[in-house]
């Protein structure tokens, strides 16, 4: 779910993480990856959008999913969008075309319905078609504004990936993220299916004004925080969140599905990397307090010294490393034995939130979907892919879920995304 775990692990000397095919050989390229696009990718991609920059504001009717303003922040050619897909880790399929990225301003609605601005990225392919299929791509975990796909240059793998090969990207910020204001309301699959799907509407707007013309079928997908994100968004747009759009169907990455009965118990009893866990359930308290008064003193939920530090360190501003160089190596060394109850044996307002959480795959798809999770995997327990593969059972609905093996969080995305865009292919081919 940490979209900088390597980058986090290497200030931090931890020799685990993170677990992969190839052992520590695999660790270290992994490292060198992450530096190789902090640094060189984003010289390139920032320098392309010095040179060449498109701003407007195409018409709409002002409401919901209308663009506020948009501007081109990168281009690629074919060569350069190879380069950039095989060093954010996917090792196929290479792009096909150049990529042009768009930063999207829009009209959305906050956790209580309220009208926000939010932003978010839109990628098309360098071709002469100009009748485009549309992959909306949810992404996983991060607490910086900074580090959301409209803001940071090396945060667009996924999107460089799926405009390679001939669709339209679309990736939301969410709420808080990017250059939206206020906080992130971490893990709320109803702002993220709102977030989405306006962006989506947007994002159609922007590629009229460039005379391209988007399909109304949306092909969704999304890796860890995304993967309930993407499961979110399809029983949204199945059930009508976004008028004249349809969902073609869902390919979900290793996403956390079942809190209460998956998560929470593998991150408390050992079974998941525990620093990965206290950052994780640390962060779900703090966004879940601003928004439901889970607490009122912070020494309720945090012990001495945390209880000074750690909230806020979540306000946006704070990069994944300095949260996790603050943080303690497992949950019960972070959190009060009550509250650890309260979170492990929820009641009351704290089942109803985890519950929230726990429904993104309790629908009836009647679109295709496949589910991707690995057994290795230390930060998503693989249980909860096979409790969204039963939740959907339960509803009539027989899903795949594909096992990447024995590999760890990151590598699981690596692994499945190029699997989920060539099942898209075939369905509904670029």
């Amino acid at each position: 779910m940490i979209k900088e775990w390597a980058s986090a692990a290497a200030a931090m000397g931890r020799p685990r993480r993170p677990a992969a095919v190839g052992g520590g050989r695999r660790r270290r390229a992994t490292i060198a990856v992450a530096c190789w696009l902090a640094a060189a990718l984003a010289a390139l991609l920032l320098s392309s959008a010095a040179q060449a920059r498109l701003t407007g504001s195409p018409p709409g009717d002002g409401g919901r999913g209308s663009v506020v303003s948009y501007q081109r922040a990168a281009g690629l050619t074919v060569s350069q969008a190879r380069d950039y897909v095989r060093a954010a880790g996917f090792g196929s399929p290479a792009p096909v075309h150049g990529v042009r990225i768009y930063r999207i301003t829009y009209r959305t609605v906050g956790i209580r319905g309220e009208p926000v601005r939010a932003s978010g990225v839109l990628a098309l392919p360098v071709r002469h078609r100009r009748y485009l299929r549309v992959v909306a791509f949810e992404h996983g975990t991060m607490v910086a504004k900074a580090d959301a796909p409209s803001v940071s240059a090396t945060s667009r793998g996924e999107v460089v990936l799926l405009a390679g090969a001939g669709y339209a990207a679309v990736e939301p910020d969410y709420l808080g993220l990017g250059t939206g204001p206020g906080q992130h309301p971490f893990m709320d699959p109803g702002s993220e299916t709102t977030a989405s799907a306006d962006l989506i509407r947007a994002a159609g707007a922007v590629a009229s004004r460039l005379n391209y013309r988007l399909s109304s079928s949306v092909l969704v997908t999304g890796f860890s925080q995304g993967g309930q994100a993407a499961m979110a968004l399809g029983r949204g747009l199945q059930d009508g969140a976004a008028p004249h759009l349809r969902l073609a169907a869902v390919a979900a990455i290793s996403g956390p599905y079942d809190i209460q009965h998956a998560e929470i118990p593998a991150a408390l009893d050992g079974r998941l990397d525990g620093r990965t866990s206290a950052f994780y359930i640390g962060y779900w308290v703090t966004a879940m307090n601003r928004l439901h008064h889970l607490y009122a003193d912070p020494a309720e939920a945090f012990l001495t010294p945390y209880d000074t530090t750690v909230p806020a360190l979540y306000d946006g501003r704070h990069s994944d490393q300095q949260i996790f160089s603050r943080l303690p190596a497992r949950p019960q060394a972070l959190f009060t034995t009550a509250f650890l109850r309260r979170i492990a044996y929820p009641r009351g307002e704290v089942l109803r939130l985890i519950s929230a959480d726990d429904t993104t795959c309790a629908w009836a798809p009647r679109a295709p979907v496949r589910l991707y999770a690995a057994t290795g995997d230390t930060q998503v327990a693989y249980l909860n892919s096979v409790s969204c593969q039963r939740q959907l059972a339960a509803r009539g609905v027989r899903v795949p879920l594909i096992s990447l093996g024995h590999v760890d969080h990151f590598p699981s995305e690596h692994l499945a995304l190029p699997r989920a865009v060539r099942w898209f292919e075939r369905r509904y081919p670029a």
